[in-house]
């Protein structure tokens, strides 16, 4: 519950991209950043992602129980290690943001410029997986999570990415179905020039096959 004397949280934080910060973040702000982010966080101002990261609480949820739901967590938390332009959210964790993999997962996946090791959630049994690529040349655009907008693969590439290697993440039984609906929305000329630049033909006759399957089924 959100203390009524509660500090307001400093401009600079509160505006911080995807609403997520660490501790150094905060030190032009605090001379005691990771004890005044805790504070914060028992005020109900800030919510502990992990170990070091914390999101800002909506304005509308202060005082109420509120918790973003793991693709905003990881994209949040990715940004604040990488930059927002550095960061986009990926594979399956894609596909839920397009709205075709109904259940939520235990594993987010996001790509970035440089390996990092996994970071478990505090707040949940869950886990946030770094890829390593080149963020600049992965097709991507903007959608609307709950921490703000994050760069996600299109349709297109979360295609490609998904028969790529269906097995990363923990929902492998579901990727078929999530290629086939994403494959139906996708853009055959763009889907084609993607599959060839980056050499990833075989993925695509792998997505072909599985949107044919999900047809007839």
């Amino acid at each position: 519950m959100a203390s009524k004397h509660s500090t307001p949280l400093p401009t600079a934080l509160a505006h911080a991209p995807l609403k997520t910060i660490r501790p150094r973040d905060a030190e032009a702000v605090y001379a005691h950043p990771r004890s005044q982010l805790v504070r914060l966080a028992e005020q109900g101002v800030l919510h502990r992602l992990a170990d070091g990261y914390y999101a800002v609480v909506p304005q509308e949820m202060l005082g109420r129980k509120w918790i973003p739901n793991l693709e905003s967590a990881a994209a949040g938390i990715a940004t604040a290690i990488y930059g927002f332009d550095n960061v986009v959210v990926m594979g399956l964790s894609a596909a839920r943001l397009h709205g075709v993999m109904p259940r939520a997962l235990a594993t987010a996946i996001v790509a970035v410029p440089r390996q990092h090791r996994l970071i478990e959630l505090s707040d949940r049994t869950t886990i946030v997986r770094f890829v390593q690529r080149d963020t600049s040349s992965l097709d991507a655009e903007r959608i609307g999570t709950e921490l703000g907008p994050a760069l996600v693969t299109t349709p297109e590439q979360t295609v490609l990415d998904l028969a790529h290697r269906p097995t990363l993440g923990d929902n492998e039984a579901d990727v078929p179905a999530a290629v086939a609906a994403l494959y139906a929305r996708s853009d055959e000329k763009r889907l084609q020039g993607l599959a060839a630049e980056q050499r990833r033909l075989a993925s695509l006759r792998r997505a072909e096959d599985w949107a044919r399957i999900d047809h007839r089924s």
